[in-house]
């Protein structure tokens, strides 16, 4: 029966120890890369700042925008007044009236009727007959003329197809397009900073893991050489060769032991949650660290140039700032450019209802036209002065941010060199007393059990071992993460 249990048992943890998914520092890299937030962020603010550069090249070439309107109006235009009106259509009437009143003429018609009475009927029916025609012909004539100075716009409809075509604008559009083709690449580089930055943190959690894997098995190892150790001092008390108070001694470091494991199982259980997290794996995923193995594991040491220059010329964070001071410039040139004369090559097609090139017909009806505007600021109270100013200012504030930030450059790399000797050093030393401490843990070992070492200094030769393991791990962990901060502040590809 527990022969089945056991074959049981060890068949689950061979299935567990199969779906643990190996990992390397490379696939946790590229894990957090790919499901990473901000990058993802970063990726569509480059996307962005691409389609607001292209946008701004397009004011380089011209436009084409169409208008229309129609308008309602409540009165119709009228090019004659309403005394004109009367006028015209009362013409005749005023024609006959000043042929009947007209002295010459009566004169003359008199003279006609008494020289030649037989023409007496021929003259009445001119001056009653001829002159209504006349009179009534008139009146039809002003009444037509009236009728067609009068039109209805009551009703307008209007359209226009517009091309312009920029010629000199102060120099806006140069300077807006350069702004945002730096802006373009300011976006890469803050992508880039943040591709670092995921970086370290993946590599800080990685080796934190690997950090608390390895003090776990050391807590475990030291657990077991306590246990042994309270294991021969129960015989011992039993043969009456030890007293009780090394027993209790002995078990009072068992419990630290066990304690200290189980912070170490808490903590790397944490660990590990925050690793998935960010290699954006289910945070219960169980996943083994492919340089857990410590005592194979050998730092890596950056043996290039370690000068400010480099960091200088390589820190995305640096390109960023000397870049936000160019479009900053360039903001300078925009906000100065509202001093200058506008110039542009404007061309219209123009369609109406009425239209008014044939006659006033309401019919639609098209024209063309073809110019060129300019437009000179005369006075705005100032208000471009100021803007001016204001552009200035950010530019000098963002010199000002760049001037700083090299500085810190300076310090950081120079801190960063410092702290890979330092941990190189550390390294070293714990090497050296790894080696003394296993060297007296076994040299006690052997006069414990001949009778020639006390319990209390088999229980520090114990500790000491245990702190000369926990050293040195801590030693490789720091000489990594300093060769990564290392190449973090020179701007090396990590």
């Amino acid at each position: 029966m527990k022969r089945g249990v056991l074959l049981v048992l060890l068949g689950l943890i061979a299935s567990v120890a199969s779906a643990q998914e190996v990992l390397s520092l490379d696939s946790c890299r590229a894990l957090a890369l790919e499901k990473n937030r901000d990058l993802q962020m970063g990726n569509l603010r480059i996307e962005k700042a691409k389609n607001e550069h292209q946008a701004a090249f397009t004011n380089y070439l011209p436009k084409v925008a169409a208008r229309g309107a129609y308008i309602y109006n409540g009165k119709n235009v009228e090019l004659l007044s309403n005394e004109q009106k009367t006028r015209l259509q009362t013409m005749g009437d005023r024609v006959a009236q000043s042929a009947r009143e007209n002295p010459a003429l009566q004169r003359a018609f008199l003279g006609l009727l008494a020289s030649n009475p037989s023409l007496a009927p021929l003259i009445t029916s001119l001056l009653t007959d001829g002159m209504g025609a006349l009179t009534s012909s008139l009146n039809g004539l002003g009444h037509s003329v009236v009728n067609d100075f009068s039109f209805d716009t009551h009703n307008l409809t209007v359209s226009a197809l517009t091309l312009t075509q920029p010629l000199f604008m102060g120099g806006k559009i140069v300077a807006y397009n350069k702004a945002t083709a730096m802006a373009e690449e300011l976006a890469r580089l803050q992508a880039e900073t943040t591709r670092r930055d995921v970086v370290v943190s993946t590599d800080k959690a990685y080796w934190q893991v690997v950090s608390l894997v390895n003090k776990k098995a050391l807590a475990s190892n030291y657990l077991d050489l306590l246990r042994k150790l309270e294991s021969d001092i129960e015989k011992m008390v039993a043969e009456g060769v030890a007293t009780k108070s090394d027993l209790l001694s002995v078990r009072v470091k068992v419990n630290e032991a066990e304690m200290s494991l189980a912070k170490a199982e808490d903590g790397l259980y944490l660990s590990r949650m925050l690793l998935c997290q960010l290699c954006g794996l289910p945070l219960d995923s169980s996943i083994k660290l492919a340089d857990e193995g410590l005592e194979d594991f050998h730092p890596h040491n950056y043996d290039g140039s370690t000068s400010v220059d480099e960091a200088y010329a390589k820190r995305p964070e640096l390109k960023s700032l000397d870049l936000g001071v160019q479009i900053y410039g360039e903001k300078v040139k925009i906000a100065r450019s509202e001093y200058m004369p506008k110039v542009a090559l404007v061309g219209n097609v123009l369609v109406s209802n009425p239209s008014v090139y044939n006659g006033f017909q309401k019919q639609f009806d098209w024209n063309w036209n073809v110019g060129v505007t300019l437009s000179v600021p005369i006075w705005n109270w100032r208000e471009t002065t100021y803007k001016v100013r204001a552009a200035k200012a950010e530019y000098n504030e963002q010199q000002e941010r760049l001037r700083d930030v090299r500085e810190k450059v300076e310090m950081q790399v120079a801190q960063a060199v410092a702290g890979v000797r330092e941990s190189n050093k550390r390294l070293t030393m714990a090497e050296r007393s790894l080696e003394r401490a296993e060297e007296n843990l076994r040299y006690a070992t052997l006069g414990f059990q001949e009778g020639v070492i006390t319990v209390s200094q088999m229980l520090e030769a114990q500790t000491a071992w245990l702190s000369a393991r926990s050293t040195r791990l801590d030693a490789k962990i720091d000489v990594q993460l300093s060769d990564v901060n290392l190449r973090r502040v020179l701007g090396v590809e990590l």
